[in-house]
C-alpha cells in the first residue's frame, strides 16, 4: 500500500510539495484496487471523489464561484467517497475555507509551484509503476537483438552458462538469478534486476562475474519489456511436440507471453537456437505465421496431388 507522505518524499526531486492542511494524516492510503496510475489522480471531478484531486486555475475558479454552503456540499462528497488528498497546482493559494475543511477532516492538503496538466502526468506515471503488480521469477533475463527474453528451467540446465554466451555474441544482461518483472500497461510486462545484483552473472565454476566491468557498458542493460520466455528441459524422448501447430503461451501477470521450449543436449547450440527463436518472434510480432504459412503450402500440394491422381 501507499500512503500519501510516500508520494511526496518518492516525487520531492521532481515535484516541490508545500503541506497546507491535514498533515496529521500523512499516513492517509491511496487506494490500490487494481486502477491504472490514470484512474488514481486528476483533475477536480466530483464523479471520481476517491482519486487525489487536483486543482488547476480553472478548477480554483468553478470551486470558488460557488456560495461557502455549496463549497462545503462538494467538499463533503469528495470526504464520503475516500478522497485521498486535494492537490492546488501552479503555486496558488488555497481559499481558507478548503484549508480550514482540510484540517476539521483530515485530509492531505499540499500545493505545488508545477502546472496541473504538468502535476497529473508526473503522478500517473509514478503510480503506474509504484503501484503496478509485481513478481519475482527465477532465471536470466536477456536483452536479445533488441527483444527481452526471460530464460527459466530447472537447476543445472546451464542457463548462465547459456546467457554467457549471448553476452559474448554482443547481446545485453538485464538480470541473473532474480528477476523483477513488472505489469506496466494493460499488454507490458517489464524487468529489471535487483539492486543488490545489478550486473552479476554467477557461473558455475566461475563465481560471479561483473559483466559490466568484463564486457564493457553495452554488455548489461537496466530494464526491458519481455516478449519471449525460453524453458530449458532435459534431453528425453517426446518431451514435448516437435511442430507445435499452434504458438505456445505463458500466462504472467495476466498476461500471455510468447514461449518456447529448448532441449538441453551435448551438441546443441543453444545460443544459436536462442537468436532465432527471437528472430521467429520478430517476424511473428509483425504478422509474419511461418508455420501458418507451411499448413497453407502443404495443403495446396495435397490439392494438386489428389488432382493428378
Amino acid at each position: 500500500m501507499l500512503t500519501i507522505h510516500e508520494l511526496v518524499s518518492d516525487n520531492a526531486d521532481k515535484i516541490p510539495f508545500t503541506w497546507i492542511a491535514g498533515a496529521d494524516s500523512a499516513k492517509r492510503l491511496i487506494p490500490d484496487v487494481g486502477m491504472s496510475g490514470a484512474d488514481l489522480v486528476g483533475h477536480l471531478n466530483l464523479i471520481h471523489p476517491s482519486r487525489i484531486q487536483v486543482f488547476g486555475a480553472e478548477e480554483l475558479s468553478y470551486y470558488t464561484r460557488f456560495e461557502v454552503k455549496r463549497r462545503v456540499h462538494h467538499l463533503e462528497d469528495l470526504v464520503t467517497g475516500g478522497v485521498p488528498a486535494i492537490l492546488i497546482a501552479e503555486g496558488m493559494a488555497a481559499p481558507d475555507d478548503l484549508r480550514d475543511f482540510c484540517n476539521q477532516q483530515q485530509i492531505p492538503l499540499l500545493s505545488t509551484p508545477i502546472d496541473a496538466a504538468q502535476l497529473i502526468d508526473l503522478l500517473r506515471i509514478y503510480l503506474g509503476k509504484r503501484l503496478a503488480p509485481k513478481t519475482t521469477v527465477h532465471g536470466v533475463f536477456m536483452d536479445v537483438l533488441g527483444v527481452g527474453v526471460l530464460i527459466t528451467g530447472e537447476s543445472g540446465l546451464g542457463k548462465s552458462e547459456l546467457a554467457l554466451e549471448l553476452i559474448s555474441r554482443g547481446h545485453g544482461l538485464v538480470a541473473d538469478d532474480a528477476v523483477e518483472l513488472s505489469r506496466t500497461a494493460p499488454n507490458m510486462i517489464e524487468g529489471h534486476c535487483p539492486a543488490l545484483l545489478q550486473n552479476l552473472l554467477e557461473v558455475r565454476g566461475l563465481g560471479l562475474l561483473d559483466i559490466r566491468t568484463i564486457f564493457g557498458e553495452t554488455s548489461v542493460r537496466r530494464k526491458m519489456k519481455l516478449k519471449l520466455l525460453v524453458h530449458l528441459i532435459r534431453s528425453t524422448p517426446d518431451a514435448f511436440e516437435r511442430l507445435p501447430v499452434q504458438d505456445q503461451t505463458e500466462d504472467i501477470l495476466g498476461i500471455p507471453i510468447r514461449r518456447v521450449m529448448l532441449q538441453v543436449a551435448a551438441g546443441r547450440n543453444l545460443a544459436v537456437l536462442v537468436e532465432a527463436a527471437v528472430r521467429n518472434t520478430i517476424l511473428a510480432l509483425r504478422g509474419i505465421d511461418t508455420m501458418g504459412e507451411f499448413i497453407e503450402r502443404q495443403a495446396l500440394a495435397i490439392m494438386e496431388s489428389s488432382r493428378r491422381e
